[in-house]
């Protein structure tokens, strides 16, 4: 039995969501998501209380998408009704970013300036030119987002330069000592 599929998820107010042949519509004061249930997995509401189901205990497959399933459900609401926020920050002398248009404009260190360009439905906000906000309605968007611009150029542990999420913690390396 998953641990996570069988549990309740409540409905906030202002949120409704509408079932129509296994696909899910949530409908939030910031936004509107759909997906596509996988086949053998339910969704029912009762009392504002939406369970997820399956409708075979043998399949290994429906076992492993029914908490996953679940969660997906879990976050399309959270983010229809809070959002979801991811802080990011650049440590290094001449690292900084801007936002041009609908691309995110890096410059850290390299010759030419790295344009990443900003999907729709994210809202990326830049202030003292190396803390970077991304904002939005989709966790898995604004995730993704995010670990694209780490990505660039991930925190390295000599110097403790590089992109990284507000509060994470670089282990740091002693640096080659002159031996006699």
């Amino acid at each position: 039995m998953s641990r996570v599929g069988v549990k309740p998820i409540s409905l906030p107010e202002k949120v409704t969501v509408k079932n129509d042949g296994g696909v899910v519509t949530v409908e939030g004061p910031k936004g509107k998501l759909s997906f596509n249930l996988p086949a053998g997995i339910e969704l029912s509401n009762e009392d504002n209380k939406l369970t997820v189901t399956r409708n075979s205990e043998t399949s290994r497959q429906l076992r492993a998408l029914h908490g996953t399933a679940r969660a997906i459900v879990n976050n399309m609401i959270n983010g229809v009704s809070k959002g979801f926020v991811k802080d990011l920050e650049i440590q290094g002398v001449g690292f900084r970013a801007a936002v041009k248009g609908k691309d995110l404009d890096l410059s850290l260190g390299r010759s030419h300036p790295l344009l990443h360009p900003i999907p729709d439905g994210l809202t990326v906000t830049v202030t003292d030119n190396t803390k970077i906000k991304v904002e939005g309605i989709d966790k898995q968007m604004v995730g993704q987002f995010a670990a694209e611009v780490r990505g660039y150029y991930p925190p390295e542990p000599y110097k403790g330069k590089g992109v990284r999420y507000v509060g994470e913690y670089v282990r740091r390396k002693e640096g080659k000592s002159v031996g006699k």
